[in-house]
C-alpha cells in the first residue's frame, strides 16, 4: 500500500492541487478542512507525513502540531508546514515548535513533494532495494510503456514529463540511471544531461538520451553533451533495455557517496527587501526556478528567520530602514551557521564605492536591481553552485586527511612496538622544526608589514592635501589591516614560542597571578567596575611564566567579554564538585553557543566578530597548548548572553 499523507488547509483548491500532485508521486493523499477533522484522520489513519496550514477555521495549526509532537506515536512523524509568506512570526512559531520545514504560499507543488520525499529520507517505490531508473519524457504513452517494461525487468522506476521536473526529482531522488528525451517542453534532453554532469552529487549517474531525429549528427551532440549512450526512438524497448543495462554494468564505480549534497535538490532562497513590489517581483521569478522562497521585509527579520531555518542563498537590499543591508550583511556572515551561505546583495545604486562596500562587509556578489532576471538566476544558480564544490572540495581534504591520519597512526603504532623511545624522538624533533619554521615565517612577515604601515603614514602626512577624503579613507583602511596581521603574527610568535620554552614548574601562588592580572587590567580601564572574586590560596606546582599567560588570556577575556554587561562580575577558583583539583575562571558576560565550543582553543576560531569584541582568536589556543603542556585539560561551558566558564587541570607529574 502506498503511504499517507495527511493534507490539512482549509482551501480546497489547495487540498485538490496537493493531493492531484501526491497521488501522481506515488503517495495516497488525506485532505482535511479542519483541525477537528486532522484529529479523527490521524486517530484512525496511519500517516506517514503531514502538510499542516497554520490559519485553520477552528483554531492555529501549530497547536495540532504540539499535540502530534507530544504523542510518542507520532512524534518523529515529518511534518511540513504550509502558509501565507507575509506572516514571518507563524514561519518562526512553527519551527520553534517542532516543524521540520516551512514552505510559504505560493507554493511549488514539486518542492513540497521533492521536501517530504526527503524527510521521509527514502525512495518511494515498492522495491526499495532495486536499482533505481528515472524515466524523463512528455509523451505519457511512451512513459507508460517503457515503465512497464523496466518493471518486468526489476528495475523501479520514476517518471517526470519535463527536463525541469526531471532535475528535481534526480536531485531528490537519487536514481541509479536516467533516460531522457532529446526534445522536451522548457529545457532539451541534452541541457538535462549537462545540469546533471555539473552537479557533484550526481555527475556519476549513467544516462541515455532517446531521440526520434534521423539525423546522423544526433549521436555526436548527445555524447558532447555527456550522455553515456544513444538510442532511437524507434528500435524495439529491449535495445533500449540492453543499453541501459550494459552502462549500468561500466558505470556503478562512478556513483557519488550518499553525503554528497546535491545541487538539483530542493532549494531554499531567502529574499529581504523593505519594497513589497520588489520582494513580489522577486519571489515570482525564483519560484519559476523551483526554488522556495522566503520573503523577508527587514533586516532584523531575516536574522530571525536565519535562526530557527537554513537556507541555501541570500538576496538582501543594500538600502533598508532600520538595520540596514551592509551591517544586516556583516551579522549574518559573523555568525557559523550563516558564514558560507551564498549572499547576494541588491541595490538600486550600481556604482563602484558602493559594490566595494557591499563586498567588503562580506556580500558573495553584487548585482543591480535594474538587471536582466535571467543574470539575477543565473548569479544564483552559480553561487549555489560555488558553495557545493567548496562543501565537496572540503569534504575531499577532510578525506585525504583522515586517510593520511590513519596511515600515520598505523605507522607510528608499528614504530612504536619496535622502538618506542625513537618514536617520542622523532616526533619531538619533527615538532620542533614546525614550530621554528612558523617562527621564522612569522618574523619575516613583520619587516613588509612595517613598511606597509609605515609608507601608509608617510602618505598620510606628506600627501594629505592632494589625497583626499576617500584617500585618506583607503589609506587608514590599509594601516588598520597592516596593524590587525601584525596583532597576529604577535600572536603566532606567542604560540610557537610555548613549544619551544623549557618547563621550570615551581609552587606558584596562583591567587596572587590572578590579581595581578586584575590590577593590570583595572590600571588600563580604571572607569570600569567590575566584582572580582578570587579565593585565597590556590597554590600549584607550574611554570610560574607559562601560567601567567594562561591566566592574562582567561581573565583578559573575561574582562573583555563582561564589557557590555550591566554589572560584570569575574570569578576564580577551584570546583569542589570532584575530588580532583578543577581551576575555573567564571564570568557573567556575552557568553557562546555550546554548539561551536570544539571551536574554541583551536587558532583564528572566533565565535564573535571583531567589530563585537577585539582579538585575533589565538588567545585559547595558546592557554590549551600551555594546558597541555602541564600534562592537564581544559575544557568550557557557555551560554549566549549569561556567562561562561572556563575549567582546567594540571597533572602532577611533568609531561
Amino acid at each position: 500500500m502506498s503511504e499517507a499523507v495527511l493534507i490539512i488547509d482549509d482551501s480546497l483548491t489547495v487540498r485538490m492541487d496537493l493531493a492531484e500532485a501526491f497521488e501522481a508521486a506515488g503517495f495516497r493523499p488525506l485532505g482535511c478542512a479542519t483541525l477537528a477533522e486532522a484529529r479523527q484522520a490521524l486517530k484512525h489513519e496511519p500517516v506517514t507525513a503531514v502538510i499542516l496550514d497554520v490559519l485553520l477555521p477552528d483554531g492555529d495549526g501549530v497547536d495540532l502540531l504540539r499535540e502530534i509532537r507530544a504523542s510518542p506515536e507520532a512524534a518523529g512523524m515529518p511534518i511540513l508546514m504550509l502558509s501565507t509568506e507575509a506572516e514571518v512570526q507563524d514561519r518562526i512559531r512553527g519551527l520553534e515548535t517542532g516543524a521540520d520545514e516551512y514552505v510559504g504560499k505560493p507554493y511549488d507543488r514539486d518542492y513540497v513533494i521533492a521536501k517530504v520525499r526527503e524527510l521521509l529520507g527514502r525512495r518511494i517505490s515498492s522495491e526499495p532495494e532495486a536499482t533505481t531508473v528515472l524515466v524523463i519524457d512528455d509523451s505519457a504513452t511512451f512513459r507508460d510503456e517503457l515503465g512497464r517494461a523496466l518493471e518486468s525487468a526489476g528495475y523501479a522506476v520514476l517518471t517526470a514529463p519535463s527536463g525541469e521536473d526531471g532535475l528535481r526529482l534526480a536531485g531528490s531522488q537519487r536514481p541509479d540511471a536516467i533516460v531522457v528525451d532529446g526534445v522536451l517542453p522548457g529545457i532539451d534532453g541534452a541541457t538535462v544531461i549537462r545540469r546533471i554532469r555539473q552537479d557533484a552529487a550526481s555527475r556519476g549517474v549513467p544516462c541515455l538520451l532517446l531521440t526520434a531525429s534521423e539525423d546522423q549528427g544526433a549521436e555526436l551532440l548527445a555524447l558532447d553533451a555527456g550522455a553515456d549512450a544513444f538510442v532511437r526512438k524507434d528500435q524495439d524497448i529491449s535495445v533500449v533495455l540492453a543499453r541501459l543495462t550494459a552502462v549500468l554494468r561500466n558505470t556503478t564505480s562512478r556513483r557519488p557517496t550518499d553525503q554528497t549534497a546535491s545541487l538539483l535538490g530542493p532549494k531554499r532562497i531567502l529574499a529581504v527587501d523593505d519594497s513589497a513590489d520588489y520582494r513580489e517581483a522577486l519571489a515570482h521569478t525564483l519560484r519559476d526556478e523551483g526554488y522556495d522562497v522566503i520573503l523577508g521585509r527587514s533586516g532584523e527579520e531575516a536574522l530571525a528567520l536565519l535562526a530557527v531555518q537554513p537556507v541555501d542563498c541570500i538576496l538582501l537590499d543594500r538600502l533598508m530602514p532600520g538595520l540596514g543591508g551592509l551591517e544586516t550583511c556583516r551579522r549574518m556572515k559573523s555568525a557559523p551557521p550563516n558564514r558560507d551561505v551564498p549572499l547576494i546583495m541588491l541595490s538600486a545604486v550600481g556604482g563602484r564605492q558602493e559594490m566595494v562596500e557591499g563586498l567588503g562587509a562580506g556580500a558573495d556578489d553584487y548585482i543591480t536591481k535594474s538587471s536582466d532576471p535571467e543574470i539575477l538566476k543565473a548569479r544564483v544558480r552559480a553561487q549555489i553552485r560555488r558553495k557545493q564544490l567548496e562543501d565537496e572540495n572540503r569534504r575531499t581534504r577532510e578525506d585525504l586527511l583522515h586517510k593520511a591520519m590513519k596511515a600515520v597512526e598505523a605507522r607510528a603504532t608499528k614504530e612504536l612496538s619496535e622502538t618506542r623511545a625513537t618514536l617520542v624522538e622523532e616526533l619531538e624533533r619533527k615538532n620542533r622544526e614546525l614550530e621554528s619554521f612558523s617562527y621564522s615565517v612569522s618574523h619575516d612577515l613583520r619587516a613588509p608589514l612595517r613598511a606597509i604601515d609605515g609608507f601608509s603614514v608617510a602618505l598620510l602626512e606628506d600627501q594629505r592635501g592632494k589625497l583626499g577624503d576617500k584617500g585618506q579613507g583607503y589609506l587608514q583602511r590599509i594601516r588598520a589591516g597592516a596593524q590587525r596581521m601584525s596583532e597576529l603574527i604577535d600572536d603566532m610568535l606567542a604560540l610557537s614560542r610555548i613549544g619551544q620554552a623549557s618547563l621550570d614548574r615551581t609552587d606558584v601562588d596562583l591567587s596572587s597571578l590572578a590579581r595581578l592580572v586584575v590590577l593590570e587590567l583595572q590600571a588600563r580601564e580604571p572607569g570600569r567596575s567590575v566584582a572580582i572574586d578570587i579565593r585565597d590560596g590556590i597554590v600549584d606546582l607550574v611554570d610560574r611564566n607559562l601560567f601567567r599567560i594562561v591566566l592574562d588570556n582567561l581573565i583578559g577575556n573575561a574582562w573583555k567579554f563582561t564589557g557590555k554587561v550591566e554589572r560584570p562580575q569575574i570569578a576564580f577558583g577551584t570546583d569542589d564538585r570532584t575530588s580532583d583539583r578543577v581551576y575555573f575562571v567564571r564570568d557573567n558576560g556575552a557568553g557562546f553557543n555550546m554548539s561551536y565550543v570544539e571551536r574554541l582553543f583551536r587558532p583564528f576560531q572566533r565565535l564573535h566578530s571583531g567589530a563585537e569584541f577585539p582579538g585575533t582568536g589565538i588567545g585559547l589556543a595558546t592557554v590549551a597548548r600551555v594546558i597541555d603542556r602541564h600534562g592537564g585539560r581544559i575544557w568550557a561551558e557557555g551560554t549566549v548572553d549569561e556567562g561562561a566558564t572556563f575549567y582546567f587541570t594540571v597533572s602532577a607529574a611533568k609531561k
